[in-house]
């Protein structure tokens, strides 16, 4: 264990941890929601900032960024816990530790061994995901100011649900973020995630576009839960409020976890989804875990010319030169 940042010490031996945004006040002895924080005696501590759950090797795609580096590799890992408490997660055997059925586990690594790790296998960077990044925020913020004097980007692939604070802390070490929106509905946000509301990640998607992180979106269409289209239609407008250029990637849910009895998404809802993005003005909209059914790939905005086309997780062809359109020279939004 080690001290944590970003907290305020209050009377009787209380904090409040100002990590993100359910603001969790704690008596000393409690646990935060994301189970990972802890007051021992008026001090907050992380019991995550040297253990880590996963490493792997992966694509860039399979974050996903399509808009990063594609083709590329990215050096992933992830340490315990959650903020959230979703009923469809797919990571949840290492996202809901520690608990009475798993006790907190994982390996012992330093920032500097997971940087050489990265340098080694080729990776052009490294990706704080599978399970919430927010909650591994000193693991995260150490590595990532190691890897970038490495020329390593940092990729953070998260719910967004980050305080202001949590935010300026990353604006200098986070390159990109792929941001969960879940649903256009505070009252999925509560039932299925376990949040007060979704207006944290609203203002963490805005506050990151606006001082230049590189933002990708995406939503995960789950059937009867936040596949509406008057709410798609509302989201949409959202994310091009923001920036017409981010990449919006709808996907598809299979059952999982909590929401077995759910179907998985049809492949006509996900067209349809990637139909709205696009008419409400988005530049990139993709249709995701459905490979081989179209909506893959990245065309012109202003042409149509096809630019990259992928097949699941692999890059099949990318035609970019010095991030533009080879046929009407339009530059194509991302880090190429």
């Amino acid at each position: 264990m080690r001290e944590a940042e970003l907290y305020t010490k209050l009377s009787e031996n209380r904090v409040r941890c100002d990590l993100c945004a359910h603001l969790c006040r704690l008596r000393p002895g409690q646990t935060g929601i994301c189970r990972v924080r802890q007051n021992l005696d008026g001090i907050l501590y992380t019991l995550v900032a040297d253990r880590v759950v996963a490493t792997h090797v992966d694509p860039i795609e399979k974050k996903p960024f399509y808009h990063v580096y594609p083709g590329s590799k990215s050096y992933s890992l992830a340490a315990p816990g959650c903020n959230f408490r979703c009923r469809h997660c797919q990571n949840h055997e290492i996202s809901q530790m520690p608990s009475a059925e798993r006790p907190l586990a994982g390996r012992r690594l330093q920032p500097a061994e997971l940087v050489r790790e990265a340098l080694a296998s080729g990776c052009r960077s490294i990706a704080y995901t599978y399970t919430e990044p927010t909650v591994y925020f000193e693991l995260m913020t150490e590595t990532a100011a190691l890897a970038r004097d490495q020329g390593l980007l940092n990729l953070m692939v998260s719910n967004g649900y980050l305080t202001a604070a949590a935010r300026r802390r990353l604006r200098f070490l986070i390159q990109g973020a792929n941001i969960d929106l879940k649903a256009w509905s505070d009252s999925f946000y509560r039932r299925i995630c376990g949040a007060a509301s979704m207006t944290p990640v609203l203002e963490t998607i805005s506050d990151f576009v606006a001082h230049g992180i590189w933002v990708e979106v995406t939503t995960l269409l789950i059937p009867g839960y936040n596949d509406n289209e008057a709410e798609l239609k509302e989201l949409a407008r959202f994310l091009v409020s923001v920036s017409p250029s981010i990449p919006w990637h709808v996907t598809g849910f299979f059952p999982t976890y909590r929401l077995t009895g759910v179907p998985p998404t049809p492949p006509e809802t996900l067209k349809k989804a990637r139909e709205i993005g696009l008419a409400a003005g988005l530049h990139y909209v993709f249709e995701g875990n459905r490979p081989g059914v179209g909506g893959e790939n990245t065309d012109c905005h202003h042409c149509g010319e096809l630019l990259i086309e992928r097949y699941g997780f692999k890059v099949v062809n990318n035609k970019i030169s010095a991030k533009r359109c080879p046929v009407c020279q339009t530059e194509v939004a991302g880090i190429f």
